[in-house]
């Protein structure tokens, strides 16, 4: 019910149209109840059963309008205009009754599905934006813990199914109910004894279809939790197209794919045995109700002659409209737990704490004026150190490199001055202010990444370079191209800048994506540049390319590059060896190699 709560919040904006929803389903509900009454004087007619009254009754006042008053009204409408006009002048006024309630039912039926449509549309809107906000907002760690798909999976399926389920059940658990008091109210007023059954009928049938569904929500959660990681396994295997067709591991990992998918089977079967019964029982404890009403109301009619057949022939008609929406509200139960499941997956995302938010006193800074300080600072991802006690000063316009062998922590260090993660000992800190206590908004605005894989996204060149400029500068995206080299062959494209690059940037090279990501960089003119083994992925014609573009980019600006090629950082004001998150050497190239040291073997071994 918390979770039924919270997602009704999300109605509250749209109160109007939700309330129109309610307030024309209630009237469905009523006419519902209505158009099997309308029968009945119809049937009398037939039966021959009006009693005949040619005297108008007396108008009792509109406090004291009774059945007896409106029984009298009705026989007496029937019998003077069938005196006057014919039979068939009657049954044609009784079959319009009965059509124009119907139709009254049926337009506030619509009216009620179009407002509650217009509702869930409005929610399912603000839902989406709401956790793809949370998504993009969750530091970058949570993404390492957690299954991209599972993620996807629950930002799309599983809030479709809070939506419709929560606000159709509103719906339902309003309308249905209310379909079925009015039915009652109408039907105790025909006969107390007969409607006893209906009462028997409706707690009963909860009951038993309570336990028939009792684990449906256990079972869906865990075919929401299967199918995130069947999503997850999709994505993984197109990511990772080439290394699967490059191994032949296809039949591998179809193996793998079809037993997760076996597995979702296995327990939608069971889920599907539970809900699957709940209908079949629900019905058959109607047909029961339905026997034995025919059974005791039979003899009433026959025997004891204690109600009318038209009468009866209506009660039934009316213990029907009671047996369809109580199992409509059986069903809605397991829809229920359906949607409880859904919900739980949507909220543990939605309610997500980040650990790297802005504290409240966040400083805002608008530049980079003197230096960085790494200040004796540790790091771990999970039990074992990958920094440790590492101490390191980088004056502004001081081009440092980083080198050393894969796993020393030259990439952590990227991730921790950009804070994708936070130190656990120590402090990094910009111009003497700990980055913690900065605003992140605006610690990046003073950096630029370029990664070793270049990640565009499927958009034009333009909007790729300009990447968060709601306002982009042609001129500027130009000359950030040029500066990247990147500028010639975008202007041999038929599009030019307005060209699209693909899914990731498929459609051009490594180097030419390498190069309109430098681009993006040098766009955004941040006075700290961070380069994370830029040209390690690239042959060595377009990795002269990309130096020579980097090395324009780097002009004037503090650079940090975490170099897997020594042989690009060789002009570097500072090399820095790691070695396990240790600082082993520092200092220029040549006073490195003049030491013989760990940086003189590095080179040396690229140098074989």
């Amino acid at each position: 019910m918390k979770n039924f709560k919270r997602f009704l919040s999300y109605a509250l904006p749209y109160k109007w149209q939700g309330f129109f929803a309610i307030f024309f389903n209630v009237f469905y509900a009523l006419f519902t109840a209505l158009s099997f009454v309308t029968l009945m004087p119809m049937l009398g007619v037939i039966f021959g059963e009006t009693e005949k009254i040619l005297i108008k009754p007396e108008f009792p006042g509109t406090l004291k309008i009774s059945k007896d008053y409106l029984e009298n009204l009705l026989n007496y409408f029937v019998t003077t205009n069938t005196t006057n006009n014919g039979i068939d002048s009657t049954l044609i006024i009784m079959v319009s009754i009965i059509i124009f309630v119907f139709l009254l039912k049926n337009i506030f039926g619509y009216l009620g599905n179009v407002y509650m449509a217009f509702t869930k549309n409005n929610v399912l809107n603000d839902l989406r934006k709401e956790i793809f906000d949370k998504i993009i907002s969750l530091p970058v760690s949570y993404y390492s813990e957690k299954k991209k798909g599972d993620v996807i999976s629950r930002a799309t399926n599983d809030i479709n199914i809070v939506n419709s389920t929560y606000l159709d059940l509103v719906i339902v658990f309003i309308r249905e109910p209310l379909n079925i008091i009015f039915t009652l109210i109408i039907m105790i007023g025909m006969s107390w004894e007969l409607s006893l059954f209906i009462f028997t009928f409706i707690p009963v049938s909860g009951i038993v279809i309570s336990l028939i569904t009792k684990k449906i929500k256990e079972q869906a959660r865990s075919i929401f939790d299967q199918g995130g990681d069947l999503l997850s396994k999709i994505e993984e295997s197109i990511t990772g197209l080439k290394v699967i067709k490059a191994f032949n591991a296809e039949k591998f990992i179809t193996q793998t794919y079809n037993k997760r998918s076996d597995n979702i089977r296995v327990v939608s079967d069971k889920m599907s045995l539970r809900d699957a019964a709940s209908s079949p029982t629900s019905e058959f404890l109607g047909i029961a109700t339905i026997a034995c009403l025919l059974w005791f109301g039979g003899r009433m009619v026959l025997v004891g002659h204690s109600i009318q057949p038209s009468a009866f022939i209506t009660f039934m008609a009316l213990a029907y409209n009671v047996l369809t929406p109580a199992k409509n509200i059986s069903k809605a139960n397991n829809r229920m737990k359906n949607g409880n499941a859904a919900a739980e997956r949507v909220i543990e995302v939605l309610d997500s704490k980040n650990p790297l938010a802005d504290q409240k006193n966040a400083v805002e800074i608008t530049g980079f004026n003197k230096e960085i300080v790494f200040d004796n600072i540790s790091f771990k991802y999970d039990q074992e150190y990958v920094l440790k006690n590492f101490t390191l000063t980088i004056p502004k316009g001081k081009t440092v490199a980083l080198v050393g062998q894969s796993g020393s922590g030259k990439s952590t260090l990227a991730n921790l001055i950009t804070r994708f993660w936070d130190v656990n000992e120590g402090a990094i800190l910009i111009d003497g202010i700990d980055i913690k206590t900065i605003n992140t908004k605006s610690l990046r605005a003073q950096m630029g990444i370029v990664a070793q894989e270049a990640l565009l996204f499927n958009e034009s060149i333009k909007n790729n370079i300009a990447l968060g400029d709601y306002h982009a500068d042609d001129e500027r995206i130009i000359q950030a191209a040029k500066i990247a080299n990147a500028h010639d062959f975008i202007q041999e494209l038929p599009d030019t800048y307005n060209s699209p690059v693909g899914d990731g940037g498929g459609l051009f090279s490594g180097g030419q994506k390498q190069r309109i990501a430098i681009a993006r960089a040098v766009y955004k003119n941040p006075p700290i540049m961070i380069l994370d083994e830029a040209t390690s992925a690239l042959d060595t014609e377009s990795e002269k390319s990309v130096q020579d573009a980097l090395e324009n980019m780097m002009r004037n600006r503090t650079s940090i590059v975490i170099a897997h090629r020594l042989s690009t950082i060789q002009n570097a004001d500072t090399i820095v060896v790691l070695r396990k998150g240790i600082i082993v050497e520092q200092g220029s190239h040549e006073e490195l190699i003049s030491k013989q040291g760990e940086y003189y073997k590095l080179v040396n071994l690229q140098s074989i």
